[in-house]
């Protein structure tokens, strides 16, 4: 059996890849251990310390005995904490049973299109849009309906796009707002006109990807899409965490909150996959929904100063179209004019893959391109870095463009 083991996987997993984000991270500490001092921006990570509080609540769970299986869905404690964050930060009210917690947002994702798709379902999702949402649509049956968003616009969601993307077959439209990778925060009257269309399909189910809600800057609202349209309450998941706004992503704690009939059937495929998250973790996430939240204004002005100390260094490069954003700690950037500019070593860029290629091992700078986005050509840049080691990155990055050469007969 020497040499067959590839043409033993399933198609299922034939399909799918790594996830760009991971991969260009984990290259990058390849990099770094053979002695470079790459500076990553590719991560979706923020760089705070989990709060002592929180990490102190684990601590106690854990000297307690509350060391063993909960519910496949979550125990009540982190249950009942969930209901309490959408009661005071989104003014809904939830039941234990319609709330789904999982080991991150990315399970939850994955439990409830494993419990609603079936071949040929499909998803609507707008892009630039997270890496992962297209191969876990795929992974579990359906197909993903790409319709692009526009620079232009801000990169804001289309209702009239929306509407004519819904066919017969549409089971879910996805949403995520703040956006990863643009930083878009989808306006409250936009999500009246979203509301409006999906009225029109009652069979219509709606995912709300919440996960950057805390980070909005220069007083920008996230508004969740229940708070503009209730009347949607039996068709909409909305999928949140702890990940980001607390910076807990390696603790793995995402949960999801909608009608009891899809909680339901989601906990049936946790329990067959994975079963509950860490009950330390769920502890841990409890405190940090439910605990001093003093934290979160700090890390946005933190936030703000980074994305604001970025731009301007970014704006100094010809090479790069880089849209202010509301929300998220992400930079996406425009690299039209690369393409197709020539490296001092004499390469071609042909793409938005080869500019981060580049920017790589010309600038020492881990970016992400637009391709794993599902938009080209761009260039993903995270700012949650500290601000010293931010404007560095910032200053390789426009010092390694300024190397390249215009293409034969253009410029830019």
């Amino acid at each position: 059996m020497t040499g067959a083991g590839p043409g033993l996987l399933s198609d299922r997993v034939r399909s799918i890849g790594t996830s760009a984000t991971i991969a260009m991270s984990q290259r990058a500490a390849a990099m770094r251990a053979s002695g470079v001092d790459v500076i990553s921006m590719a991560v979706g990570e923020p760089d705070f310390e989990t709060p002592p509080h929180i990490i102190e609540a684990a601590h106690a769970a854990a000297l307690s005995g509350f060391t063993r299986y909960t519910a496949a869905d979550g125990g009540p404690g982190v249950k009942q904490a969930v209901q309490r964050k959408l009661l005071r930060d989104n003014g809904l009210t939830y039941t234990a049973p319609e709330i789904h917690v999982a080991s991150g947002c990315k399970q939850v994702i994955q439990n409830a299109f494993a419990a609603t798709l079936n071949p040929g379902d499909e998803v609507i999702v707008f892009t630039p849009c997270w890496v992962s949402y297209i191969d876990i649509i795929e992974f579990a049956g359906g197909t993903a309906v790409l319709v692009p968003t526009g620079a232009q616009d801000g990169f804001q969601v289309d209702a009239q796009a929306l509407r004519d993307a819904i066919t017969p077959r549409t089971k879910w439209v996805l949403l995520n707002s703040p956006n990863n990778p643009t930083g878009a925060v989808c306006p409250a009257l936009l999500l009246d006109a979203i509301a409006a269309v999906l009225q029109e399909h009652p069979g219509v189910l709606v995912m709300a990807d919440e996960i950057y809600e805390h980070l909005v800057y220069d007083g920008v609202e996230h508004v969740s899409i229940l708070q503009r349209a209730p009347q949607l309450r039996d068709r909409v998941l909305l999928v949140n965490g702890v990940s980001k706004s607390y910076s807990m992503t390696g603790w793995r704690i995402g949960f999801g909150a909608g009608p009891q009939w899809l909680t339901a059937a989601m906990a049936n495929v946790q329990s067959q996959t994975a079963g509950s998250s860490c009950s330390i973790a769920q502890a841990a996430a409890a405190e940090a929904m439910t605990g001093d939240q003093a934290n979160l204004p700090l890390w946005r002005e933190r936030l703000t100063r980074r994305r604001d100390l970025a731009l301007p260094i970014l704006a100094r490069s010809r090479w790069l179209s880089v849209n202010r954003p509301d929300g998220a700690f992400y930079l996406y950037a425009g690299v039209h004019a690369c393409i197709g500019a020539r490296t001092p070593q004499g390469t071609v860029l042909q793409d938005d893959t080869a500019v981060v290629e580049y920017l790589l091992v010309q600038g020492h700078v881990a970016t992400v391109p637009g391709e794993a986005f599902a938009m080209s050509p761009f260039v993903r840049f995270s700012f949650a870095l500290d601000d010293e080691r931010l404007a560095q990155a910032c200053q390789r990055i426009v010092d390694a463009l300024d190397k390249l050469q215009a293409p034969t007969g253009g410029g830019v």
